[in-house]
């Protein structure tokens, strides 16, 4: 069965309370470094520091959140500070002299290490472009659109990154057109680009091109320069959560042209592909890792539950739902929903924790990482919050 209009009230009213009584008080104002700026985010499950080292990406997404808050939620100055110190920190302390940014920082700032991608650049430009929304700081909004054509540059290779990578065994990835079409909708979203709608449509067709496999419904992590299978452990494996948030953010751009019915059919399949492969029947939840030809995965966490897979299938279930009406992504979301509050939820701290093993008891404690921060479970709920609202609201 769908879900009741009762019971789409009962879960936007649950989302909003999650988001603001459970989730974003975990982390502010704890997290505020008013010291040297940015946040300290690496934390245990009773938000003790477990590091005072900063990830440049999540301090990206971070200032994204907060300014995003303020944007659509309350304007809470407490908010708007935030955001400022966040992107104030990245400007200072996290770009190097090639323009490249850096993806670990010490909480003063100092360099630690760089990474291949552009990451950090690509979170850059939504907290610069959200911030400036929230501010009306132009300089910030200059700097949002600077920084997304130099990622536009990194995307095409008409630049190349620093450190040099190059492999013997060339291939393509989905996170480059997901990443770049999210960053996109974004700035779009916030202060504006013209550049947007046609690279969006670029970056979504080339996912289809190249990524969806609809002979054996499937979603490929990485294929070959042509689109072909790399018929080996790295190029077989999949990684279904990922492919389902590729799926809501072509159900996103969808709306955004009046429900254009290619993309929702787009995005519906892709949900559908990788959820027969990623779900867990035995235990529930969207397993991290799978072989597209069920042969055994190399990672070792391949049957873990980590959190942001679940957070992805929980927006792109029930948006697909929202969007089509179609049953079957109640019946998903139900599920996905229902797993992940009663397994990832801490009841006594908030938030959530990051990592269980298949069984769904917890791995480990911590909720703040190098790569675990106030960014997907927030944005689940936020986005889950802001969608039901509006469809309540027609």
């Amino acid at each position: 069965m769908g879900y009741s209009k009762n019971e789409l009230i009962a879960l936007q009213k649950f989302y909003t309370n999650q988001l603001l009584h459970s989730t974003v008080p975990f982390w502010f104002p704890r997290s505020y470094d008013k010291e040297h700026g940015g946040f300290l985010l690496m934390r245990d499950a009773d938000g003790s520091l477990l590091d005072d080292d900063k990830a440049v990406w999540i301090q990206g997404r971070a200032t994204w959140l907060l300014a995003t808050l303020y944007n659509t939620v309350e304007q809470r100055q407490e908010w708007l500070d935030g955001a400022k110190l966040g992107y104030d920190f990245l400007n200072k302390h996290c770009f190097d002299s090639d323009g490249q940014m850096f993806f670990h920082v010490t909480k003063d700032g100092h360099p630690i290490r760089k990474r291949r991608y552009y990451f950090s650049e690509t979170f850059y430009v939504i907290a610069a472009a959200a911030y400036a929304q929230a501010s009306g700081d132009a300089q910030a909004a200059e700097n949002a659109r600077r920084v997304f054509g130099e990622c536009i540059a990194y995307a095409t290779g008409e630049k190349k990154l620093q450190p040099k990578f190059t492999s013997t065994r060339p291939s393509k990835g989905i996170g480059v057109p997901m990443i770049m079409t999210n960053t996109a909708q974004q700035l779009r979203e916030t202060i504006g680009d013209d550049r947007c709608d046609a690279w969006i449509a670029t970056w979504i067709n080339d996912i289809e091109k190249y990524f969806v496999k609809h002979d054996i419904r499937c979603v490929m992590e990485q294929v070959a320069p042509d689109g072909s299978i790399l018929d080996h452990i790295d190029g077989r494996t999949l990684n279904p959560g990922h492919a389902i948030e590729g799926a809501w953010f072509i159900l996103h751009e969808a709306k955004q042209h009046n429900n254009d019915p290619r993309l929702i059919k787009l995005g519906c399949q892709m949900i559908d592909y990788m959820w027969d492969r990623g779900w867990d029947k035995e235990h529930g939840g969207i397993l991290y890792f799978r072989d597209v030809y069920n042969k055994p995965v190399q990672e070792y966490w391949q049957d873990m539950k980590f959190w942001w897979p679940q957070n992805e299938t929980i927006i792109a279930t029930l948006l697909a739902y929202l969007m089509t009406g179609e049953e079957k992504y109640a019946e998903m979301h139900k599920k996905i929903h229902e797993y992940a509050y009663s397994h990832f939820h801490d009841k006594k701290n908030g938030e959530w924790f990051g990592y269980l093993h298949r069984d769904g008891t917890v791995a480990q404690t911590a909720k703040g990482n190098l790569f675990k921060g106030p960014f997907h479970l927030p944005r689940q709920e936020w986005y889950c919050m802001q969608i039901l609202a509006e469809h309540l609201n027609k």
